[in-house]
């Protein structure tokens, strides 16, 4: 039946406003804790960690020494291409979120860590400054030199390090001389990988790994040359990965 012309529209009932203001509510409160625990959950992502900088929260590395770092698995050159060699370009990028993830969460995720351990022979070094992962600092790059059997001299492998090394000597990256010898061991180094990537050395495919030490103290060249590795002391997860530009 049509309503008379000068009959008044319906009028809401009070409760609608009350149920959709309340509706709105839970919306921007079920909103705002999804966006936090996206945020807090994933500070690898670049923007996320700028907010957590921002509001002071943003991950906090800890100190460890030789004596109390994890304890997991060290793998030598040969583990390490068996293991990550033959992984794809699409699960070694989710690999990579997760391993950057671990490192600024201190291992949450024991899994995940895993430290190196051989012998590396330097190729050069970088000064690791504000655009980078982690700074101050430098940076050695060194090829794995493994011996086939216990008879034949240390030949090299298709594994190559980037040894990120986080301390304000930077003058000590002129210690590191190319064709000088990298010694990394479970202890003291506990040099835990950060990315891995792939390069090529000698016109062929190698295994590329940035690593990054956890123990922090004293790291020893040799008997009179030594200098403090210490926490990292600005983060950029977002800067490129590896630290040395590809060669031309």
């Amino acid at each position: 039946m049509p309503r008379p012309p000068d009959e008044p529209p319906p009028r809401r009932p009070p409760y609608f406003w009350w149920l959709l203001a309340n509706i709105l509510a839970l919306s921007f409160a079920v909103s705002s804790w999804a966006l936090s625990l996206h945020v807090f959950g994933n500070p690898e992502i670049p923007r996320n960690f700028r907010i957590l900088e921002k509001i002071n929260r943003a991950p906090e590395l800890t100190r460890h020494t030789v004596l109390d770092a994890p304890n997991v698995a060290a793998l030598d050159p040969r583990e390490l291409y068996r293991r990550f060699f033959a992984l794809d370009g699409e699960a070694r990028d989710r690999l990579n979120t997760l391993l950057m993830r671990n490192y600024l969460t201190n291992f949450e995720r024991r899994l995940l860590l895993n430290y190196i351990q051989g012998d590396y022979r330097v190729e050069r070094t970088r000064i690791l400054g504000e655009g980078d992962v982690i700074s101050p600092g430098f940076a050695v790059r060194a090829r794995a030199m493994v011996r086939p059997d216990d008879f034949t001299e240390a030949a090299p492998y298709p594994v190559v390090i980037e040894y990120l090394f986080p301390t304000p000597r930077l003058e000590m990256a002129d210690e590191f001389n190319e064709g000088d010898m990298l010694e990394v061991r479970k202890s003291p180094n506990c040099a835990a990988i950060l990315h891995i990537g792939r390069t090529i050395e000698d016109d062929e495919p190698a295994l590329l790994l940035t690593v990054v030490p956890i123990a922090y103290g004293p790291y020893r060249i040799d008997e009179d040359i030594e200098f403090d590795i210490e926490v990292p002391e600005r983060l950029d997860p977002g800067a490129t990965l590896p630290v040395f530009p590809k060669p031309e």
